[in-house]
C-alpha cells in the first residue's frame, strides 16, 4: 500500500485525484493540501510515501515545497503533477528534489505506475514532457565517464527503466545497475532524477523546438 498526499490549490483537482486514486487497490490517499506550506506541514504530520505536488500554488509553490521536503523529510518522494511542461519548470522541479514529473493529462494507471516506480527509487518523466524537453545529441562524455556510462546516462535522461536500458543495450539489468552506480558516484548526483538535470546541463541533451 502506497500512502499519498495530494497538493493542489484547485479544490476540484484535489477532490478528483482523491477519488481516482481511491479506486486503486494499492493506493491510499492520506490527505490533501491547498498550497505548499500546507503540503509540508501535512507531510510532516502524516508521513506519506509520496506527495503529488502541483507547481503553481499560493504562499509557497511546488518547487519551494519540494525543496523543503527534501531537506526535512528526504524519505518522502515527490512527484510533480502539473499543467506546465516547459523546460524551466521541469528542471526547477528536478533540481528541487522531485523524483517524477507528470502533466495533468496523466490517467489513473499512469499515476499509479509512477507512484510505484518512485517508491522503487526510479525516476519518472511524462513521455509528453520528454518529447518536449530533450533529444539525444552526440556529445563527448565528461572525462570521468566511460562511453558506456555516458550511453546509460543518456537513456536514463530519456526516461527508460533499468529493464528498458538493458534491452536497448543488450546487457543484463545487473550490469545496468553497476553502470548507474558508477556514473552516480562519478558525477556526484544523488539519484536518477538529478542525473536527468546533469545530462541536460552537460550537453548530452538539448531542448526541442
Amino acid at each position: 500500500m502506497i500512502r499519498v498526499l495530494v497538493a493542489d490549490d484547485q479544490r476540484v483537482v484535489r477532490e478528483g485525484l482523491t477519488l481516482v486514486l481511491g479506486l486503486l487497490a494499492d493506493i491510499e490517499v492520506v490527505g490533501a493540501a491547498a498550497d505548499g506550506d500546507e503540503a509540508v506541514s501535512l507531510a510532516a504530520e502524516l508521513r506519506p510515501d509520496v506527495v503529488l505536488m502541483d507547481l503553481r500554488m499560493p504562499r509557497c509553490d511546488g518547487v519551494q515545497a519540494t525543496k523543503r521536503l527534501r531537506e526535512s523529510h528526504p524519505q518522502i518522494k515527490v512527484i510533480v503533477l502539473t499543467t506546465f511542461s516547459d523546460d524551466r519548470s521541469v528542471l526547477d522541479a528536478l533540481r528541487a528534489g522531485a523524483r517524477g514529473y507528470l502533466t495533468k493529462d496523466a490517467g489513473g494507471e499512469q499515476i499509479r505506475e509512477a507512484l510505484h516506480r518512485v517508491c522503487d527509487n526510479q525516476s519518472v518523466i511524462d513521455p509528453a514532457v520528454q518529447h518536449h524537453l530533450v533529444s539525444a545529441v552526440a556529445a563527448p562524455p565528461p572525462a570521468a565517464l566511460t562511453p558506456r556510462e555516458a550511453e546509460v546516462l543518456t537513456l536514463i535522461a530519456e526516461g527508460l527503466s533499468n529493464a528498458e536500458i538493458a534491452a536497448r543495450l543488450f546487457i543484463s539489468e545487473a550490469t545496468v545497475k553497476t553502470h548507474i552506480n558508477h556514473l552516480l558516484a562519478k558525477t556526484g548526483v544523488r539519484d536518477r532524477a538529478q542525473a536527468v538535470v546533469y545530462a541536460y546541463e552537460q550537453g548530452f541533451l538539448r531542448s526541442r523546438p
